[in-house]
């Protein structure tokens, strides 16, 4: 991709966040239920401290100008304090960061393996039943809502043949120091085997969860981009000089399919 069209899809971006940031703040505001109230608890404070309090949180202005003052700090990154830890929202963010780019490259890993094979399967083989089987699958794996897909995987392997964890990253037991924040790093920097086994039978479902709808997506983009290339002259005449299948194939139309 050129430096226009990244700068280009960048700058398509900001009215996206824009809208979205207006659309979540307006929603939290209209959401029933006083936040200095949810704050406070059972906790017995006198009016002028919560006065003073509902001043600290801005709650005191208009909505349009918390709005603005919302959008200021979090251009600067700050997103003020989590009312359910008491810690500001950035560090709660930043602690929990290395387990979502750790859970997402996992999947984003799944999918590759997945996806690619079975496109190129799928193309070779096109209006075969491993075709249309494949087609139908990419289908169901775009359609399938996530949150239902998770619950199969869970009841299956968690529930029944109990052979995969429930949840949380890691055992109990596995006791390992936080070096990068991200698990599979931190127990391999440890010598510890087993706790990244144990790390990774923990990634397993949700990395199958979350790189389903990707898996389907490149899988219909590979199966596409090989069909096109197998129709072009070069391939023809590859075939025609006697290359072995496989060679065309993969060293030739496969290296081209997955030029973006």
């Amino acid at each position: 991709m050129s430096p226009g069209k990244l700068l280009e899809r960048i700058a398509q971006l900001v009215p996206v966040l824009l809208g979205v940031s207006v659309i979540v703040f307006v929603m939290m505001a209209l959401t029933p239920g006083d936040p200095v109230q949810i704050m406070i608890g059972d906790q017995s404070i006198t009016p002028e401290q919560e006065a003073e309090l509902r001043r600290g949180l801005g709650l005191d202005r208009p909505m349009i100008e918390r709005f603005f003052i919302f959008l200021g700090n979090a251009l600067q990154f700050d997103f003020g304090e989590s009312f359910y830890h008491r810690r500001p929202v950035a560090d709660v963010i930043a602690e929990r960061l290395p387990a979502t780019i750790e859970l997402s490259l996992v999947a984003l890993i799944v999918a590759l393996v997945t996806a690619i094979p079975l496109g190129v399967l799928a193309a070779i083989r096109k209006n075969s039943i491993f075709d249309r089987l494949a087609t139908v699958g990419s289908l169901l794996g775009v359609s399938l809502p996530g949150f239902w897909f998770g619950i199969l995987l869970l009841m299956l392997f968690a529930v029944h043949l109990q052979i995969l964890p429930v949840s949380g990253r890691i055992g109990f037991e596995s006791e390992v120091p936080t070096v990068t924040g991200f698990l599979l790093i931190d127990t391999l920097l440890a010598g510890d085997l087993r706790a990244f086994g144990d790390a990774m039978a923990h990634l397993i479902l949700p990395a199958i969860t979350l790189g389903l709808p990707m898996t389907a997506i490149l899988m219909r983009v590979t199966r596409s981009s090989m069909l096109e290339v197998l129709r072009q002259d070069y391939v023809t005449f590859a075939d025609a000089k006697g290359l072995s299948r496989r060679r065309v194939l993969f060293r030739h139309a496969l290296k081209n399919a997955l030029v973006p």
